[in-house]
């Protein structure tokens, strides 16, 4: 099938860093959010982002100004069933992934493909509460999206192989990196870099180390571009839990159990970067360390 339109549900971090590449790989992009002021911001970041890009010399001023007239945001979900394919962006908890989809499928065309952003929930117990498991897949890009080279694509056990080629394709046009990956907790990336994550914050609880020499040992030590600490505030501590929740209850296998401090981060709103505060404190003008 080719795509023409495409529509992103959430316009949040990913979302809007999705519209971002769809925009400039030449879709027409329908940006969805509950929230108008979440919209407004979704786009002012969008541009901010783009001419940061044509400052660098990476796209042309005019790339940016088509990209940007290619996008149009709405508040209405039902407008979304007129694209071909939709990417739904919202927050990671699966009882509203599922609302979203039975909200959208009476509105849906007969051949538009939908597919969550979703970093660990089971895309085939998604996929199956909709009139369309075999059109239905993980599309799952890393963040900043604009970025990272990498999407996974995970096959439910229904998808077909022409929803996995279309959406392959369009991996293929936004000139990223396709990841075929099964339909098990956290796919590839977040089931490796998860645990990581955890047992970091466990080496942290245990005081084995400080916020600081953890972060600079996987740094100097691992030659990591961040360390793990400091990505868990810019990834979000409470998508860090949700994760680790769904790896620990899908497995069933003790070394997932979430951290405790990790629990107790989330439990008082510290949840990183979007907050201020998580494992630094990002109130001053250089992060501090919060233990």
């Amino acid at each position: 099938m080719d795509v023409k339109s495409i529509g992103v549900i959430g316009a949040g971090q990913m979302g809007n860093g999705i519209a971002h590449v769809l925009a400039l790989a030449e879709y027409d992009v329908l940006l969805n959010d509950v929230n108008q002021d979440a919209l407004n911001s979704a786009m002012a970041t969008i541009e901010g982002n783009m001419t940061r890009q044509a400052s660098r010399g990476k796209i042309t001023d005019e790339e940016m100004q088509v990209a940007l007239k290619r996008i149009t945001t709405t508040l209405e979900l039902p407008e979304l069933g007129q694209t071909d394919l939709v990417i739904e962006a919202a927050t990671e908890r699966e009882a509203i992934k599922q609302a979203i989809f039975e909200d959208l499928q009476p509105h849906l065309q007969p051949h538009t493909i939908l597919t969550s952003n979703t970093s660990s929930i089971s895309i085939t117990r998604l996929a199956s509460r909709t009139d369309r498991p075999e059109r239905f897949m993980g599309f799952h890009f890393m963040n900043p999206v604009p970025v990272m080279q990498l999407v996974e694509l995970i096959r439910g056990i229904a998808t077909d192989e022409e929803t996995f080629k279309t959406c392959k394709a369009v991996v293929d046009r936004l000139g990223k990196t396709a990841a075929s990956a099964e339909d098990f907790p956290a796919f590839i990336v977040n089931r490796i870099l998860m645990p990581m994550i955890n047992e970091a914050v466990y080496t942290l609880y245990e005081g084995v180390g400080s916020v600081q020499s953890i972060d600079q040992s996987m740094k100097l030590g691992a030659n990591h571009p961040m360390g793990p600490l400091e990505l868990a505030d810019f990834i979000g501590l409470d998508t860090c839990l949700a994760i680790m929740n769904v790896l620990h209850e899908g497995l069933a296998d003790t070394k997932y159990r979430p951290c405790p401090l990790l629990t107790k981060y989330v439990e008082a709103g510290w949840l990183g970067r979007k907050t201020e505060r998580g494992f630094y404190d990002y109130r001053g003008e250089v992060p501090v360390p919060t233990r």
